[in-house]
């Protein structure tokens, strides 16, 4: 069985390919340290309800307006809650896919 230069048929530079890989691998550290740090708010009600959560999915904090709390009608406020804390995650999907989502055809197909 005999191989082209290189061993690997193509004559790939094994020295490139680490150093993309490595490369590839420092902008996702970075990705990631940027997601700890930021932060997103979902919304709901206008702003009756507000969601805090970092940027990599994390509850931060849960804001209740007074308006928003009335004991004869305990549905809506938990449909404002459960309203708000999707409309963070989505954000947080939004924000994880603009951070990282170029990284995955980086490798030319590899992975």
């Amino acid at each position: 069985m005999a191989y082209g230069h290189g061993g690997f048929g193509g004559g790939m530079n094994m020295n490139a390919l680490m150093n993309q890989a490595r490369k590839m691998q420092e902008q996702m550290q970075k990705a990631q340290e940027e997601l700890e740090q930021a932060e997103v708010v979902g919304k709901a009600g206008g702003e009756m309800v507000t969601v805090t959560m970092s940027g990599k999915g994390e509850f931060k904090s849960i804001k209740l307006d007074k308006t928003a709390v009335d004991p004869d009608d305990v549905e809506m406020l938990e449909d404002l809650i459960l309203v708000a804390v999707k409309d963070a995650q989505t954000k947080v999907e939004e924000l994880k896919n603009s951070k990282m989502g170029g990284m995955a055809g980086g490798m030319g197909g590899l992975f």
